[in-house]
């Protein structure tokens, strides 16, 4: 099996070159240096490839098991290589000073979720949750919620999670039936009852507490979405002194047999079978999907990210298979499988868009940087809307494409690829449960081209693509890289037309759906080829003043093949958007 080695070139290659460390001019992240990241994202690489990859394989053959106490034991190592990193302070990475945290920008600590997530998605998806947690507390959290649980989320010793799915309420969450009875011996506090289910690291055994924030309703709430409210359940009671105190009333009741992600626990969690589990109202009464979201759009864009680490990992894995198996001829000789053209065909289309996918979501971090810490409040304003329409287009074309690069990987790998001794089948199944997770990739189709888009007239998404123009011409002012800046332009073009036959739609619901997923695919492909071709500049110029470095070479050659020959499946949505399919709203599901 290949080891895992994080791409610590390439992300720096994004951070330095692509954002130029835009968010170290930031307030805030004055102590940040090049230097300082350059050594974060070494360290990061380090624990990734040498604590945390070599237990993905035996992970997923081991899974996790559900002890008759009802806690859940995870797979051999763990929870060793989970206390390496919450003891090297890695969960507080992004977390402000103020807060106990080593108050580096996010876009850093995305790249560190990277190669995390490419080494052991299992694994990374517990401190993945816990960072939604950390973040929801601190902008909806109680002085004293804050005083009594940041900290140790912040440093690792405890874990968060998110309780919002129950066996009759999936997407739709106006139908959480799990009940908040106020406590009348204590003001504040709360007595939760039900059940919630497909909880990521629900309960384990790598950390102290676990801090569960469910959604449920009150007694007197109205039904739907305003009925909802926020509540912190944690797994262990606190004491005033910050100590350990009883088991509270929430139990794993029982553990899910999943397609892949094996050593992440994804449990069913019942609150309540005795007296009624201890929970903390968080924020306002009534809010609790709106202060969730907090959580949601962290996860989302988190999500992304660790199916772009995913796929890094199938790109290196098929790259070292192809390379050593020797299978046919070239020239009359014998040779490895990555001389065949349509191998390499294969293996550019997986870099290209491994690489692409990574500039667009680093890029969007920066941007949530700029949006929390940017002086001017009209630059702030700014960078949140644009990060507010690149959240779904990250979350579902990242995933989208993750599940087919590692799909490519299998191919890559043949026979080989379909038996699990080479961990190519392991990657394509871990990575499958992405484009579902955190709001399905339609849901998050149907944000984009409804809400997002209608919102401000499409003003967002067009300013960006006035930028994916800009750099279309810079392309084209270049003799060798004329036709992938004429390429990116007709994307553009494309993309501007999908969006205002978008928004003739307004608000025909049924006419939204039947075209959001095909116009968030063509903004994905537009949006990534944008970025390679902000790659193609810098490795150009790189090269014409002397670099003969291959590093380059192998960019021109991503860069042409993701604007030249995987732009145009994306150009072709615009053909579906238009075709506008007439029969879909009447057609019998039954009849299929």
């Amino acid at each position: 099996m290949t080891p895992f080695v994080p791409p610590v070139r390439d992300i720096r290659f994004v951070l330095e070159e692509l954002l130029e460390h835009g968010s170290l001019s930031l307030p805030g992240f004055e102590e940040a240096t090049p230097k300082l990241v350059e050594a974060v994202l070494e360290e990061a690489a380090r624990l990734a490839g040498e604590v945390w990859a070599p237990l993905n394989a035996g992970g997923d053959r081991q899974g996790c098991t559900r002890r008759d106490d009802g806690g859940v034991s995870v797979p051999d190592g763990f929870a060793e290589a989970y206390r390496a990193y919450a003891e090297g302070g890695w969960n507080g990475i992004g977390v402000a000073e103020a807060h106990g945290g080593q108050g580096l920008p996010g876009v850093v600590a995305s790249a560190v979720q990277e190669m995390l997530h490419g080494a052991n998605m299992a694994l990374g998806l517990c401190p993945m949750l816990t960072a939604g947690a950390i973040e929801a507390l601190i902008q909806h959290g109680s002085a004293d919620q804050q005083a009594r649980y940041l900290t140790p989320l912040v440093e690792g010793r405890w874990t968060g999670t998110m309780n919002l799915t129950e066996p009759q309420a999936g997407s739709d969450l106006s139908k959480v039936r799990t009940r908040a009875v106020p406590c009348t011996e204590e003001p504040g506090r709360y007595r939760l009852y039900g059940q919630k289910i497909f909880i990521t690291w629900g309960e384990h055994d790598c950390a102290e507490n676990i801090v569960h924030l469910v959604l449920a309703r009150t007694p007197d709430a109205p039904e739907g979405n305003k009925g909802i409210s926020l509540f912190l359940v944690p797994k262990f009671l606190v004491n005033d002194d910050g100590s350990l105190g009883a088991r509270n009333d929430v139990v794993c009741s029982g553990l899910e047999h999943k397609l892949g992600i094996h050593g992440s626990p994804t449990c069913a969690l019942s609150f309540g079978e005795r007296d009624g589990a201890i929970g903390y109202l968080v924020g306002e009464q009534g809010r609790g999907l709106n202060h969730m979201f907090t959580m949601m759009n962290e996860a989302r864009h988190k999500v992304g990210i660790e199916a772009i680490g995913v796929a890094e990992r199938a790109c290196q894995q098929a790259v070292a298979y192809a390379l050593e198996r020797i299978q046919g001829r070239r020239d009359g000789q014998e040779c490895a499988i990555a001389e065949h053209l349509d191998v390499k065909r294969m293996l550019l289309s997986m870099r290209a868009r491994t690489d692409a996918l990574r500039a667009l979501a680093l890029s969007c971090a920066a941007d949530m940087d700029r949006a929390r810490h940017a002086q001017d409040a009209a630059e702030r304003e700014a960078a949140q809307a644009r990060v507010e329409v690149l959240i779904p287009v990250i979350k579902a074309f990242s995933t989208d494409q993750g599940v087919d690069i590692a799909s490519l990987g299998v191919q890559v790998h043949g026979g080989m690829g379909y038996v699990e001794e080479t961990g190519a089948a392991q990657l394509l199944r871990d990575i499958r449960i992405t484009p579902i997770y955190e709001g399905t990739n339609g849901i998050q189709a149907l944000d984009l081209a409804g809400r997002k888009l209608g919102r401000d007239g499409g003003a967002a998404l067009s300013a960006l693509v006035g930028e994916v123009e800009a750099t279309a011409e810079a392309l084209a002012a270049s003799p060798d890289l004329r036709a992938l800046g004429e390429s990116l332009a007709a994307g553009a073009a494309d993309l501007r037309a999908a969006m205002a036959r978008v928004l003739e739609h307004g608000r025909d619901a049924d006419a939204l759906q039947a075209v959001a997923t095909p116009f968030l695919s063509l903004t994905g492909h537009v949006l990534c080829a944008w970025q390679m071709g902000r790659a193609a500049l810098k490795a150009e110029a790189t090269l014409a003043a002397g670099s003969t470095d291959a590093f380059y070479t192998t960019k021109l050659a991503a860069a042409d093949h993701a604007l030249r020959q995987w732009l145009p499946i994306g150009r072709a949505q615009r053909a579906v958007i238009e075709a506008a399919p007439a029969r879909l709203a009447s057609l019998d599901p039954a009849s299929l």
